[in-house]
């Protein structure tokens, strides 16, 4: 009876082992949509005055964990695995991270492929400073400095210093801002910073007027601005070469309700809006920033002999080949083919022997095909997509090139005629002077 147990329960151990696979696999999910993120607030008192941004972004799924900067709690990895999937950092005065967080881990974290948000005023300190000029953003040197426009400000009760400014330069990207037009200003009130002539990641997404300079509003202009005119960025973006999204702002009421709420009347016009368009630049952005949208994945990379199907180990010179490879785009929601006419591929050894722009059949499969060029080596497949607003695809293959066996080459080549016909020519006069030469008296 023991040794039936014993079986029974083996027997059960086994089909449970064998179910772990199915298991696993059921409950994966292939999205690249970050889930969840760490807050880091000056003073708690900011989640209810920015309640409108941390509500939309928790109604579409996101796991917001709140805390103060200087949390002596904060830790953002575990046993060498991270916590978190992004990071928003809307405490602008805070001279140092609590816990085990700092300038390095914040930018190891961003290294590793996660997410930030950055939002600054006119009280940032120069730990947040850092890491904005880490990313390629620098900010007024000084601190007391902001953004003041007595052209482009935006009309209110109180005309004030006109460092409320309404600005509607948007860059021109659907994939960032979102296919809706943002039809009313953005209301601002911060501080400026230019963008690292030296980095070529970072793009300005909101940018100042002409009008604009950047200044402290409670003292007379003494000296010329160091920033003036458009060169001042209001918000910047940033992606990294492992894909990473940065978003660095220079007011922290961007993302206020006070601001969202507001009506918006630029200086100069005379229609009003109802409503700022603070809510739609800051939700599309967030939905950018967390790879809601503009995410590409590629997948199934294939070639093979024209006429075959299967992968061959190696080609021949000159043989005809097909090539193809799947590309998907993020909604936020699923995969939806992705199309476009600028992809290509390259035969890459040392330097591309071919260039193909790829077909595609507007399903997300895109396919081309050419002749492998006379040389021999080992060549690479090579896919290199880089396009404003979207993940960058870097994909490769590895496949060698030999030449022709000595069997595998024409018996007769036609250009090689005459010299045939000087062989055999020369072959027969022989033979016939042989001939002459012997039996002549």
């Amino acid at each position: 009876m023991a040794g039936r147990k014993f079986t029974a329960i083996s027997l059960l151990m086994l089909n449970l082992l064998s179910l772990l696979p199915l298991l696993t696999i059921s409950f994966s999910h292939d999205q690249p949509t970050d889930r969840r993120i760490l807050v880091l607030l000056d003073d708690l008192a900011l989640k209810s005055s920015h309640s409108i941004f941390f509500t939309s972004l928790q109604s579409r799924g996101f796991d917001l964990d709140f805390k103060l900067a200087d949390d002596p709690s904060i830790a953002v990895k575990r046993y060498g695995q991270y916590l978190y999937d992004g990071l928003i950092l809307f405490s602008p005065s805070t001279d140092r991270f609590g816990g085990s967080l700092d300038l390095e881990g914040v930018l190891d974290f961003v290294d590793s492929g996660h997410d930030l948000i950055l939002a600054a005023d006119v009280s940032a300190s120069d730990l947040i400073r850092s890491v904005a000029a880490e990313c390629g953003v620098d900010f007024d040197e000084d601190p007391s400095a902001m953004v003041i426009d007595h052209i482009g400000y935006a009309v209110s009760q109180i005309e004030g210093d006109h460092t409320l400014i309404a600005a509607d330069d948007f860059v021109q990207s659907d994939i960032i801002l979102g296919n809706a037009k943002i039809e009313a200003p953005v209301l601002f009130k911060g501080t400026g910073h230019s963008l690292n002539p030296d980095n070529s990641l970072v793009l300005k997404v909101l940018s100042a007027s002409s009008s604009a300079y950047s200044a402290n509003p409670a003292s007379k202009l003494s000296n010329p601005p160091s920033l003036t005119g458009s060169a001042i960025s209001l918000v910047s973006v940033v992606q990294a070469r492992n894909n990473a999204r940065i978003i660095i702002s220079g007011s922290l009421d961007l993302f206020g309700n006070r601001l969202f709420r507001s009506g918006v009347q630029k200086a100069g016009s005379s229609y009003k809006y109802e409503k700022s368009g603070n809510e739609q630049f800051v939700t599309e952005l967030s939905k950018w920033v967390f790879h809601e949208r503009g995410h590409l994945k590629a997948v199934n990379l294939k070639h093979n002999k024209v006429g075959g199907t299967d992968e061959p180990s190696m080609y021949r010179i000159n043989d005809d080949l097909e090539f193809s490879v799947e590309i998907y785009e993020w909604t936020g929601a699923s995969w939806v083919p992705y199309v476009a006419n600028d992809v290509q591929v390259q035969f890459y050894m040392m330097s591309p022997y071919v260039l193909k722009t790829l077909s595609t059949d507007l399903k997300g499969l895109y396919h081309t095909s050419f002749k492998i060029p006379d040389v021999y080596g080992v060549f690479q497949f090579k896919v290199e997509y880089q396009r404003l607003g979207y993940t960058s695809l870097s994909l490769s293959k590895q496949i060698p090139v030999r030449p022709f066996r000595h069997n595998e080459y024409e018996r007769f080549i036609t250009t090689a005629f005459p010299y045939y016909g000087a062989s055999f020519s020369m072959m027969a006069g022989f033979f016939i002077f042989s001939i002459v030469y012997l039996y002549n008296k």
